[in-house]
């Protein structure tokens, strides 16, 4: 009986688009962190990380992973659908986490900034794990 290949197995273009995504959102995190347009009041080791840690060494591997598995059965129109509908969700997250207390924007932001930001860094994403692919092929 020939064996079956694993069926959710993850490529090395997904791990070079995850860790370049947690990369770069960790360096945007201190950037906006370091020049007081938001920040996190409840977070893991405050007295070591300004950011919020956990997010971005597991929430946000874990959104840039099924977001780029989902992308792979999608046509063009598709992505460009799912980056719009990510980004608004995450958008959201922000507002609900700013609810919550988790999260605190400076009063000058606007939350479409958010979503804004979020569509550039999904296309950003997108397009490295497809240059890294297609390179592969």
């Amino acid at each position: 009986m020939p064996k079956r290949p694993f069926r959710f197995w993850i490529n090395r273009e997904l791990v070079v688009t995850v860790l370049f995504g947690c990369l770069i959102g960790t360096y945007l995190d201190l950037y906006f962190v370091g020049k007081s347009l938001y920040s996190f009041p409840v977070r893991p080791f405050p007295e070591v990380f300004s950011i919020h840690i956990g997010f971005t060494l597991f929430g946000l591997p874990l959104l840039i992973i099924v977001f780029l598995l989902i992308c792979q059965k999608l046509n063009r129109i598709g992505k460009l659908c799912l980056v719009l509908f990510f980004a608004a969700i995450m958008a959201g997250g922000e507002k609900m986490s700013e609810a919550i207390g988790w999260f605190v924007h400076d009063s000058s932001w606007q939350h479409y900034y958010s979503l804004i930001g979020y569509t550039i860094y999904l296309l950003v994403m997108l397009g490295l794990y497809h240059l890294l692919y297609t390179k592969k092929t």
